[in-house]
């Protein structure tokens, strides 16, 4: 600490001890009060660090998966949804790995962990290879984060985007969006 936090933390704690003593708590409580209340503040500022600050098994194991074992991860949430889930064999999947759902709602989801921000390609191919797997809604899914333009694209198609800060609400997304379509009044 700087020599003058020093003297601020001394000046808190000596005005923290003379109060406990106006107030009438005995002598050692007071010097207690007096030498506790400057850690008070950086303890309190710890406490909001690390409540914010992943875990290691909050982040971690997702770092660490392969791309199958993160479309395996992402399967496993939306069949605990109570859906169900079609795992689309590597090849010829037209960029749907996931198929969730039933019709005529069936959700097409596109996996990609990455290290690096999601891009425009993701976004295409998922919306693309939709019809094909016979989806009507789609999605991605990263780890990672998505670059402006993939955002951009997304809107324009209605494509829904779940990156790494957004994992944690996959479930209520999927759920969400494997909910039947409400009919439209005309």
């Amino acid at each position: 600490m700087t020599r003058t936090r020093w003297r601020w933390a001394g000046a808190l704690g000596l005005v923290a001890g003379v109060t406990a003593a106006l107030w009438g708590v005995p002598p050692w409580w007071c010097l207690a009060i007096a030498v506790a209340t400057p850690l008070v503040p950086g303890f309190l500022t710890a406490v909001v660090v690390g409540a914010a600050t992943p875990g290691t098994r909050e982040t971690d194991a997702r770092d660490e998966m392969s791309g199958t074992e993160f479309e395996d991860y992402v399967a496993r949430i939306a069949r605990s949804v109570g859906v169900p889930v079609i795992m689309t064999p590597l090849s010829g999947d037209w960029g749907v790995d996931l198929i969730v759902g039933h019709r005529p709602n069936r959700l097409a989801v596109q996996c990609k962990r990455q290290s690096r921000p999601v891009g425009t390609g993701a976004v295409q191919e998922v919306v693309a290879g939709a019809p094909m797997q016979d989806c009507t809604r789609t999605m991605v899914v990263t780890n990672h984060q998505f670059t402006p333009a993939a955002r951009k694209l997304a809107e324009r198609h209605g494509c829904e985007l779940v990156g790494g800060d957004e994992l944690p609400r996959l479930r209520s997304t999927i759920r969400r969006l494997t909910r039947p379509m409400e009919p439209t009044s005309t």
